[in-house]
């Protein structure tokens, strides 16, 4: 079943999402500037989209990471765009290490989105929980 994701483009330059090939799970979200690009450090820098969405309950949409932008060393933070959230998308973009900076530019793909359905789950309290051969082990217990 195909479904509609409604987007409200909020400036001029706005782009709707893009999915850059027919495979692709991700569809591109575009930075919207109106003041010139923007220059990306260590500290968080959130760059507007000039998108606003309307979900449908029962659909999950994450905002992920381009590998493009992390092979630069450069991330955008994991986010959930809620169903009852109308306002604009913002992203939040850093960089991994002190050396590195990156500028971005109106219409640079910053980030992408991926929508999945949303599981309908209760939470039930247990004493005991079953086993495994993992147990309680952390990260890296498992030796990769």
């Amino acid at each position: 079943m195909l479904e509609t994701i409604r987007v409200q483009l909020l400036r001029p330059g706005a782009r709707l999402p893009f999915r850059a090939t027919e495979q692709a799970s991700g569809y591109d979200i575009h930075a919207c500037l109106e003041g010139g690009p923007v220059v990306i450090g260590q500290r968080p820098v959130v760059i507007p989209t000039g998108l606003a969405m309307e979900v449908p309950p029962g659909l999950d949409a994450q905002f992920r990471p381009r590998s493009g932008l992390a092979r630069q060393g450069v991330l955008s933070t994991f986010g959930t765009l809620d169903s009852d959230y109308r306002g604009e998308i913002m992203i939040t973009l850093y960089s991994v290490a002190p050396d590195i900076s990156h500028t971005v530019q109106h219409g640079d793909r910053i980030a992408q989105l991926v929508v999945t359905r949303l599981a309908e789950i209760a939470f039930e309290q247990a004493l005991v929980l079953s086993e495994t051969i993992r147990g309680a082990g952390g990260h890296g217990s498992t030796g990769r």
